[in-house]
């Protein structure tokens, strides 16, 4: 029996943390957004899985080893903890933009891991970001694409999308507003692929 699930998929820079001019090069870069861990917790609290999907050029070009990643990563599970909040699982493309992989937004290549890692069809699975590339990818494997005012998209703020974002994306303040958003409205859950049998550890 398909058991069924819920599932989040959350962009990382500029969506769960401040995103300035430069990269997040070090722990001491990650500073997460006002209200950004408590949304997660929130969202954790009424029974959703959180994935985080996330283009990290600088390992591409060679400004950020694996090391240091690793190591943001667990300041970030620290911070979640600290406030009841988790993230399941973390899906990057390490690649520079140059490279033409499948996995860099707004190709689809990490959703359809996240799809595979816990075995679920994506249709209609919420799929927030700060970017184009966010919206573009979610879509392209039928995610509902949810645009947060934060990051790269408070240059939106009090104006209209332009005509390259998918038809159905919704818009949010940020992560809190999208959390608020999603608890408060009638679930549809995603049905887990009989051959995985249910969300990935």
């Amino acid at each position: 029996m398909p058991t069924a699930m819920k599932l989040v998929i959350l962009d990382r820079d500029g969506t769960i943390n401040v995103e300035g001019a430069n990269l997040v090069e070090t722990p001491d870069d990650w500073r997460p957004l006002p209200g950004a861990l408590e949304a997660i917790a929130r969202l954790n609290h009424a029974g959703w899985h959180v994935a985080v999907a996330s283009n990290q050029p600088g390992l591409g070009r060679g400004l950020i080893e694996i090391a240091a990643l690793n190591a943001i990563q667990a300041r970030m599970h620290r911070q979640l903890a600290a406030v009841g909040a988790r993230v399941d699982a973390i899906f990057y493309c390490p690649h520079a933009p140059d490279e033409g992989c499948h996995c860099r937004k707004p190709k689809a290549g990490l959703f359809e891991q996240i799809g595979e890692r816990f075995g679920v069809e994506l249709h209609g699975t919420p799929a927030v970001g700060d970017s184009l590339e966010d919206m573009l990818a979610a879509a392209a494997v039928g995610c509902q694409p949810h645009l947060v005012l934060t990051g790269k998209g408070a240059a939106l703020r009090g104006q209209p999308l332009g005509g390259n974002y998918p038809a159905h994306t919704m818009v949010h303040e940020d992560l809190a507003a999208f959390a608020e958003f999603l608890i408060g409205r009638p679930l549809v859950a995603r049905t887990a692929r009989p051959d995985h049998g249910g969300a990935a550890p």
